[in-house]
Parts: C-alpha cells; sequence; structure tokens
C-alpha cells in the first residue's frame, strides 16, 4: 500500500467521527527530507538556502557535453553559417520564453508541473505535460549517459553497454537523498568541471590559433557549405530548441529560492535570472565550442567518434598532456555527465509522481519514480539513441516548445491581460480538470507542428515546424483565454490564499484535516467535505470526494476557513 487510509470509530457517546477518512503515507513519502515536497508547494520553512546557493546548485545541473555534441551535430550537418545562425536563434528563443517561467517558479515555489496547472492547462490537462517533461529527462539522461559509456570505454575499455548499466546506478544514491545531496554535489565537482572546460580551449589558443579561422569557414561533412542556408538554418534551430523544456529542471532548483525581500532583492533577481534563462548562455557557448572541438579533431579521429565529446577533448588536450589527455579528459567527461544526471533523475523522479498521483490516486514516494525513469533511460541507451541524435530531438523539440511557449504566453500575456489569475492556482479543489487556454494551444501547436515536421507541408514548413509549434502557442493561448473570458481557470473562487499575500501570512500554517500535518498557507485548501482544510497532496489522492467543491461549492458548505487579508507581494 503506498498510503494507509482510516476511518476514525467514535468512543460511546462521543461526538460524530469527522467527515473523511484519515491518511498516514509510507515512510519514504511521508519523509519530506527526501521527498523535497515533489508534489507541494515549498514552504518557506524549508528554503533555507541562500539565492546564491540555489543558483549554483541549478546552474551546476547543466554541465552535461550533450550541447557538445549537438553543436557538432548541427554544424556538422548544416555546415558553419547556418549552425551558428540555429544555435543563436534558439538560445534567444529558449531565453525569452524562460524569463517569466522562472520568476513564477522562484516567486511562488512551485515546480513546472504545478506552474503548468495553473497557467492555462488545468488539473489533468496538465497530466500530458507531465508526460512531455519526464520523456526530456529521460531521453536526456540516455544521451548524458551515452556520452559518459563513451568516455569510459575510450579511458579503461569498459564495453559500452556495461557503461550504460554503471552511469545509470551510479547517480542513485545521489538523488535518493534530495536536494541536499544534490547542493553538495554540484559544489564539490564545480572546481574540477570548469578547470576541465576552460583547459582545451586554452591549449588550442595557443598551439592552434589559426583553427577558429579555419572553423568559420567549414562546410560541414554533408556538403551543405559554410554559407547560409534557410533550410539548415530551420532545421538546426529545431534541434538546438530541444532542448527548451531545460527550464523545468531549472524550476525544480528555483522553487527553492527565498522569498525577496528588500534586502536581498538585487541578488534574487540576479540569481533567478541566472540560474533561470541564464543557463542557456552557457548552453550556446558549450555547443558553438563543441562544434569547433569536434572540427579540431575530425581529421584525427573521423566524423563518428568527433561527434562523441571524449575524443575531441583529448585530441585538444595531447599537445600539453601527452600520455595524460586521456585520463584528464575522461575525468571531465565522467564529472560533468554526473552534475547532469543526477538533475535529470531527480527531475523525472519529480515529474512521474505527478503524472501517477493524478491518475492512480496514489503517492509511494518520489524515489520509487527514480527507478522508473532510468530503467526507460537504460533502455534507450541500449537501443543506441545517440545514433538518431537529430532525428530523435528534432521530433522532440516540436512538442517541448509548444508547452513551454503556452506556460510563457500565459504568464506574459494572460496574467497581464487579466484574462488569468494574477497567482499561480495549483491545487485540485480550485482549478478546472482542463483549461482550453494553454492546453488546447499545446495541442493544436504541437499536433500541426508534427504534421509539418513530417512534410505534409512542404520542405519549408518541414525546416521551420518547431517556429510553427511556438508561434502558434504564443498566439492560441491569449487568443482562447480572451475568448473564454478566463473562466476555465478557477472553478470557484479562493477566498483563503487566492491573490498573493505577505510572505508573514504564508508561512501561518493549517493542520490538514485528512493527514493531521501541519502546513504552509499556500499548500492548504478549503475543502467543504471535510469541513477544515485540506493538504494539496490529500486533496489530489482523494478519489471518492466527487469534487463536490468545484460542482456546487456554496451548496457543499461554503468557505469553511477564515480568510489571509490581501496584500500584494513586493
Amino acid at each position: 500500500m503506498t498510503e494507509t487510509v482510516t476511518t476514525p470509530t467514535p468512543e460511546p457517546g462521543a461526538a460524530a467521527p469527522p467527515p473523511g477518512p484519515r491518511r498516514s503515507y509510507a515512510e519514504l513519502a511521508a519523509d519530506e527530507s527526501r521527498e523535497d515536497y515533489s508534489l507541494r508547494y515549498a514552504p518557506h520553512s524549508f528554503r533555507r538556502w541562500s539565492p546564491a546557493t540555489v543558483a549554483g546548485t541549478a546552474l551546476g545541473g547543466i554541465a552535461y557535453l550533450a550541447d557538445f555534441a549537438i553543436g557538432a551535430s548541427i554544424v556538422f550537418t548544416y555546415g558553419f553559417g547556418s549552425g551558428l545562425a540555429s544555435i543563436l536563434t534558439a538560445a534567444t528563443l529558449i531565453f525569452l520564453t524562460g524569463v517569466p517561467i522562472a520568476r513564477a517558479c522562484a516567486t511562488y515555489g512551485l515546480d513546472m508541473d504545478l506552474i503548468t496547472r495553473g497557467a492555462g492547462f488545468g488539473y489533468f490537462g496538465s497530466t500530458l505535460t507531465s508526460l512531455i517533461y519526464a520523456s526530456f529527462t529521460f531521453i536526456f539522461f540516455a544521451l548524458e549517459g551515452s556520452i559518459m559509456a563513451q568516455a569510459m570505454h575510450q579511458a579503461v575499455g569498459l564495453p559500452v553497454e556495461i557503461g550504460y548499466l554503471v552511469t545509470t546506478l551510479i547517480v542513485i544514491p545521489i538523488v535518493f537523498r534530495g536536494m541536499g545531496a544534490l547542493a553538495k554535489v554540484q559544489a564539490w565537482t564545480q572546481p574540477i568541471w570548469l578547470v576541465g572546460l576552460v583547459l582545451p580551449f586554452a591549449v588550442l589558443a595557443v598551439e592552434a590559433p589559426e583553427a577558429w579561422g579555419a572553423f568559420t569557414s567549414f562546410g560541414g561533412t554533408e556538403g551543405a557549405g559554410a554559407g547560409f542556408s534557410w533550410i539548415g538554418f530551420g532545421l538546426g534551430t529545431g534541434v538546438a530548441l530541444s532542448l527548451i523544456a531545460q527550464i523545468g529542471e531549472q524550476a525544480d532548483y528555483l522553487r527553492f529560492m527565498p522569498a525577496k525581500t528588500e534586502k536581498n532583492r538585487r541578488r534574487w533577481n540576479l540569481a533567478v535570472l541566472a540560474a533561470g534563462p541564464g543557463w542557456v548562455v552557457i548552453g550556446a557557448a558549450k555547443q558553438l565550442g563543441g562544434a569547433f572541438l569536434a572540427f579540431v579533431a575530425l581529421e584525427a579521429v573521423g566524423t563518428t567518434h568527433a561527434l562523441e565529446p571524449i575524443a575531441p577533448q583529448i585530441e585538444a588536450l595531447k599537445p600539453w598532456l601527452g600520455s595524460f589527455a586521456l585520463p584528464a579528459a575522461a575525468l571531465f567527461v565522467i564529472v560533468s555527465q554526473i552534475k547532469i544526471n543526477v538533475t535529470n533523475a531527480y527531475s523525472g523522479s519529480l515529474s512521474w509522481s505527478n503524472f501517477f498521483s493524478r491518475v492512480t490516486h496514489r503517492h509511494p514516494g518520489r524515489v520509487w519514480y527514480i527507478f522508473l525513469n532510468l530503467a526507460i533511460a537504460l533502455t534507450l541507451m541500449e537501443m543506441n539513441m545517440f545514433a538518431a541524435l537529430n532525428k530523435l530531438l528534432g521530433f522532440y523539440s516540436n512538442v517541448g516548445i509548444a508547452w513551454i511557449a503556452a506556460v510563457a504566453a500565459d504568464l506574459a500575456v494572460n496574467k497581464r491581460a487579466g484574462w488569468s489569475p494574477p497567482y499561480i492556482e495549483f491545487k485540485r479543489a480550485y482549478l478546472y480538470a482542463v483549461n482550453p487556454a494553454g492546453f488546447g494551444a499545446m495541442v493544436v501547436a504541437s499536433t500541426v507542428s508534427i504534421l509539418a515536421f513530417f512534410g505534409l507541408f512542404g520542405t519549408y514548413a518541414q525546416a521551420f515546424s518547431t517556429f510553427i509549434a511556438a508561434g502558434l502557442a504564443v498566439l492560441l493561448c491569449p487568443l482562447i483565454a480572451w475568448a473564454t473570458k478566463g473562466r476555465y481557470y478557477l472553478a470557484r473562487p479562493n477566498t483563503v490564499n487566492g491573490p498573493s499575500v505577505e510572505v508573514a501570512d504564508e508561512r501561518a500554517t493549517h493542520a490538514c484535516a485528512v493527514c493531521e500535518t501541519a502546513y504552509e498557507l499556500p499548500d492548504i485548501a478549503d475543502c467543504p467535505v471535510q469541513a477544515g482544510p485540506i493538504c494539496s497532496l490529500c486533496c489530489s489522492l482523494d478519489a471518492a470526494c466527487g469534487d463536490v467543491c468545484r460542482k456546487d461549492p456554496q451548496g457543499a458548505g461554503g468557505p469553511v476557513l477564515m480568510p489571509v487579508p490581501v496584500v500584494p507581494r513586493a
């Protein structure tokens, strides 16, 4: 059993029992130090890290070398001119969509799934996006794991099939412990990673200064030419945009950002900007840098190995390190891949938890879903997904960008226009099952763009399918919200903790009538069935209430909690 539900028996002569049963969670699910409030609002009492620490941990998670492989693949396929334009354009789009999402997650203490619920998708509408996000984490875990296995094969001759298993198992003890362990791993490994990242470029700057000039004339390995091509630009941008869902992993850390105050305002804003959309600045630089290293190593190792980050690293380091180039490069690759794959596994466990809690009304604990995510990733690695990198990522980006663009449009446009509530409502008790504003926009945008991706609308539409996804999502989300007058955002008014309130008021706690645990106000809903407060997780897991609070809130008893004074947050 994932959790135990019991109905208390009254003593003789005692008052009638409370309206609903009591729930006690399994040991793993009940331990929030491991759970990291995986399905909940992150309370102020848990956000004990400084803005700099949260930002450093979040940025540590972008140490991955998939950027190297993606950048090299784009430039090798489409040439330098089209590749450069693709990488910079994708980075710009990712940055712009990431700004409102990062600020919302850091302000409200919510992860990407909970933000999506309240930003135009509805309670069950965001279930599909949980699967999209989960697929992002296991696709990129498999990609990063493949790179790590290649490094171990080069360094010690370990067969890559066994390397796939090793890279999967090594992250489990870290991810099991949650945010605290992840923060330590990212901090401890950061110096090694920074040295390993910069050293190859320093060597080439001294030993082969002419290589940069030659790189700008590189026409790729498939005859694309060094000049600009609209088709190459569109297809290359689609591959680079596959990374757009990375903002979700950044959000998994940003939700632990402390409350913004007058004292920390500047540091808070800088940390959120750097650790949120700012990741793509480093990411774009890594893509171009990875393409450059692969170009330099191309003649020595061949096209196939040049696309594997370990080989270009070795070739770049040889002039200075000689025989030590191999172990130094292997150490850098392994450290980099551990840093990102603990994040992939952690974020995947959060996403699967959100998905299954709504579908099954069960919550065994976040840690169990680590194994599900890693099993899928391991299967993809054994199937050699690395060989189909461009096609897989190009297809995935059509869906990912439709989702992220719709959420960003709601936060940046709908809320400012007043078509969407001015705060993020994530609790089941106040949400419609599906909101057509965000969910409808994503479904239409991704469907049309996927049809374009497979060539239904011609060559140019195929190349620019991701632009179609982004454009339709950004256009349709506000249009649907305006047409429906925002009626599908809230199923009933939230008179308890709806609009933003002062942080002091948010810290007030109420005991959940079901699990009898105290939670801060934003995590509490007004439950007429329980005749008292209910925490967001117990509300999600209730399969027998019939959603009477949403269908007929007044007939079900109306508000049972005192409302909190509405004071706009700074």
